[in-house]
């Protein structure tokens, strides 16, 4: 019998769902396990996993398209299955069983009751046999548009399943895009540094020598798709082999099922170390609950440091321009609404770190040890913030929302702007584990290699530019986050200490504030708190 499945709801703030892409088409044969389509919600694009076994008779929402919580998304059944009771209905929440699904769901829609995918409009195009349209794709949850890096593909060339066919920039990396058809590269549809907004046409591929002007005239819109004939079973064979790729060193994203991606969040592991049994290395719920963590890895790092900024070539006399990236456009964005939407106020205070300094040489003497002084500032905040959970808490409209949970951002320059890759849980962590950490990531963001869901879930920041000489300075908060603490040189210099000039080694710290979240009086407290965990290094272990 067939079943309905409907848009889920894989957030606790979400709505309604978006299927940036399906994995299968009407007609295709579908194994419980199997991915159906992925599906973009308000923080994140999440693969959707069929719970049933059957073919793939329709499809309630588009590729591109957007559908309320519950309404239908797609039905599952047996080839052939008549199923126009069904998709008479288009928001009905799922019941006890198909019978009591029809009832609800013939309330609220007026659909076609063919077993076909509802097609665009008459402007769509017949796509000459074996030919695939590829359009850009979501690549991260707030891409809105993506730039061709570059093309290593060129119109002619044989193109095979698994090929990079070009590399995309989004709002946050630059990432490999991969083929999952065979054939020839018949269109680019944006040529190499130009931009196209999510959906558009990328490129079109398959036989050489087939003329495919009338498909991009049409835009690349497909024509409804063919009702269930035998031939759906050739195709699946083929659709088998593009199932997700697991990530390469280059950072792709990690094929996981939701399910082992909930339980490996859930014990605190990182996914990323895991190898998949599932299908084309496919991490599963059996491989996260069997992992065994190795010991700690040496923490990776980048070949070379990435300027700040790429170099621009000064020529006197005349003007040039370099175009925004992505990131660099998201980066405006998101600061300008932080300035002009949170009351900023910003507290300065002088710590002195003679005792730090001493604390670092002591434990760096330890072997395979290499603790930062940004490390000890991280450690402290982290802690401090414990004594301080309004600081750690976030502006929510009509309430504050104070985190179960330390993340602490760390700011990372890399060439096109900065990025802000998060530890979680930083509270628990030692040392050493922040140290590798810190490295591993800071290696990888200056390579683009960083994981979205790496860059997600801060509830604070902290900014350091101390290595470059800067005494202080202060920063834009980093929303959602209330504070973000700024990191200043150390300092060597005259102070007083027991009423007699010394030479100290100082540095400035400065917190920028959300006012709305966070007093004048909580601010200065938590710097005190701060202040005493860094000029005495012994008190972070009774916090």
């Amino acid at each position: 019998m067939a079943e309905v499945i409907t848009m889920p709801r894989l957030s606790d703030t979400m709505t309604e769902g978006k299927v940036s892409k399906w994995h299968k088409k009407v007609g295709d044969a579908v194994k419980e396990g199997d991915i159906l389509a992925e599906i973009e919600t308000d923080k994140a694009v999440q693969d959707f996993e069929s719970e049933l076994n059957g073919t793939l008779l329709y499809v309630g929402v588009e590729e591109g398209s957007a559908a309320p919580v519950d309404s239908v998304l797609a039905i599952i059944g047996e080839e052939g299955e008549d199923i126009s009771s069904l998709t008479s209905g288009g928001t009905a929440k799922p019941e006890a069983d198909a019978e009591s699904k029809s009832e609800e769901e013939s309330k609220t829609q007026g659909e076609s009751t063919d077993v076909e995918t509802p097609s665009d409009n008459s402007s769509s195009a017949e796509l000459p046999e074996g030919v695939e349209v590829i359009t850009m794709p979501r690549l991260s949850d707030t891409m809105t548009e993506g730039k061709v890096a570059k093309w290593h593909k060129n119109v002619g060339d044989a193109v095979k399943e698994g090929d990079i066919l070009a590399e995309i920039e989004t709002d946050k990396a630059v990432q490999d895009f991969e083929s999952e058809f065979d054939g020839t590269l018949l269109y680019q549809g944006v040529a190499e540094t130009e931009a196209a907004e999510v959906d558009k046409i990328l490129a079109i591929i398959g036989p050489a020598g087939t003329d495919v002007s009338a498909v991009v005239s049409g835009g690349g819109k497909k024509a409804a798709a063919p009702k269930t004939e035998a031939k759906a079973e050739a195709k699946t064979e083929d659709k088998k082999e593009a199932a997700p790729v697991a990530a390469s060193s280059t950072g792709g994203r990690i094929a996981i099922s939701p399910l082992a991606k909930k339980i490996a969040e859930d014990k605190g592991v990182d996914f990323s170390t895991i190898k998949g049994s599932g299908e084309n290395g496919r991490i599963v719920k059996k491989d996260v609950e069997n992992y065994q963590p190795s010991a700690q890895p040496a923490a990776t790092s980048a070949s070379k440091a990435a300027p700040a900024q790429p170099s621009v070539a000064f020529t006197p006399g005349e003007d040039s321009e370099t175009p925004n990236s992505q990131m660099r456009n998201i980066i405006a964005k998101r600061l300008a609404e932080s300035k002009f939407t949170a009351p900023h106020y910003y507290l300065t205070v002088e710590i002195n770190m003679d005792k730090a300094i001493e604390a670092r040489k002591e434990m760096n003497s330890v072997p395979d040890t290499k603790v930062s002084f940004n490390d000890m500032v991280i450690k402290a905040v982290a802690v401090a913030l414990r004594k301080h959970p309004q600081v750690n808490s976030s502006w929510a409209g009509d309430k504050i929302v104070h985190h179960g949970n330390i993340n602490v951002g760390v700011a990372v320059a890399v060439p096109d702007g900065l990025v802000v890759p998060v530890l979680k849980n930083t509270d628990y962590m030692n040392y050493n584990e922040i140290s590798a950490a810190v490295k591993d990531m800071a290696g990888r963001a200056k390579t683009k290699a960083l994981k979205a869901n790496e860059m997600e879930g801060s509830t604070f920041s902290v900014s350091n530019l101390g290595m470059f000489g800067i005494e202080t300075f202060t920063s834009i908060i980093n929303q959602p986050n209330s504070a973000i603490l700024s990191v200043g040189a150390i300092i060597e210099k005259p102070i007083v200490k027991n009423g007699q000039i010394v030479v100290g080694n100082t540095m400035k710290l400065s917190l920028a504030c959300d006012h709305r979240v966070i007093d004048g009086a909580t601010g200065a407290q938590f710097l005190q708190t701060l202040r005493t965990y860094l000029e005495s290094p012994l008190t972070l272990l009774l916090g």
